[in-house]
């Protein structure tokens, strides 16, 4: 069976810089009414100009390894979860490496918008398992305000900046991650993308005059598709860990929309007060919404030791995943 994957420490960081619905009223056509009773979000933190995704995921990194009790050289892998890299090459994940130290890691990124973070543990998971490697960094990092179009009212209100990170390795039989999968369906790519910048359209002024390179949404659409992806795989998981929805100490939706996760609790019949949600304060950070969410918990003490967590995400691509762990 190998060994199991559990987590052993967490880490977050975001700017200082806030961006309020109030600020949103001056920049483009809404309302703080609006944008909670669409959203339920009231402000999101923006990175400064000078300020980059590697910069939050690395200070997200380093706090979780401290928390671990390692030190970077322990690391034997670095996966970085972003939409929003520093730069095209090299790889976020190996300029996070660099900057903390990690000098035994393999660094790279996971692509999946939303649920890059349960892409990444997902695959490290099988690595920890069978002993490819025993001490693994999950970085969610994002500068999503830098893609945002502020003419268009219905993306710019949602995102935010922030990273989030998680230290894997092995613990003992009956806690750690007891089930966990990802899935992707292309066929709804334009349901959320960013089609300028790559090898398509390539960065041409005719590109940047369209506004290609900012993110697009068809929010409508996107609804039903995450909460139905969202709920079933959730209920897979629980059932593939062997647990009921009522046994679930606390449940961590990828941090979306509100009314998004209302839907989910409501599929799974899971009752308010077990579902997590800080989307008011940080708005959507895409794939690092579910690592600042969880580290958040255990500063809290919502997670604590013995506690059974269901985590699960929805994003482009579309992309989803549902993990269950027991800390």
């Amino acid at each position: 069976m190998g060994q199991n994957a559990g987590i052993l420490g967490t880490g977050h960081s975001y700017p200082e810089g806030i961006l309020t619905n109030a600020d949103l009223e001056k920049m483009v056509e809404t309302s703080d009414e609006w944008i909670t009773t669409r959203t339920g979000i009231k402000q999101r933190h923006k990175a400064a100009d000078n300020e980059y995704t590697s910069q939050f995921g690395s200070r997200a990194a380093l706090q979780a390894i401290e928390r671990a009790g390692l030190k970077p050289e322990d690391i034997d892998v670095l996966v970085c979860a972003t939409t929003t890299p520093d730069q095209i090459l090299p790889s976020t994940g190996a300029l996070i490496q660099a900057e903390i130290g990690a000098v035994n890691a393999a660094g790279m990124d996971v692509f999946a918008a939303c649920s890059g973070f349960l892409y990444g543990l997902t695959m490290v998971e099988s690595m920890i398992r069978t002993g490819q490697a025993k001490y693994v960094v999950v970085v969610g990092a994002e500068v999503l305000t830098k893609y945002v179009d502020y003419t268009d009212r219905g993306t710019c209100v949602i995102f935010g900046d922030g990273a989030g990170a998680a230290v894997l390795g092995p613990v003992e039989e009956g806690k750690g991650i007891l089930a966990t999968k990802i899935k992707s369906d292309g066929r709804y790519a334009e349901q959320l993308y960013s089609p300028g910048g790559g090898t398509r359209l390539g960065l041409t002024h005719e590109s940047i005059d369209n506004r290609d390179c900012f993110f697009k949404m068809k929010g409508n659409e996107l609804f039903k598709v995450a909460v139905r992806s969202m709920a079933d795989i959730s209920a897979e998981m629980l059932e593939k860990a062997g647990v009921s929805a009522d046994e679930v100490d606390l449940v961590i939706p990828h941090q979306a929309n509100q009314r998004i996760t209302d839907a989910v609790a409501a599929r799974l019949s899971v009752p308010e007060e077990k579902v997590f949600s800080n989307i008011a304060e940080h708005g959507n950070t895409s794939s690092a919404s579910i690592p600042i969410a969880m580290d958040e918990c255990i500063e809290s003490g919502r997670i604590k030791e013995g506690s059974l967590v269901l985590l699960t995400a929805f994003g482009g691509g579309v992309t989803w995943g549902g993990t269950v762990i027991r800390f």
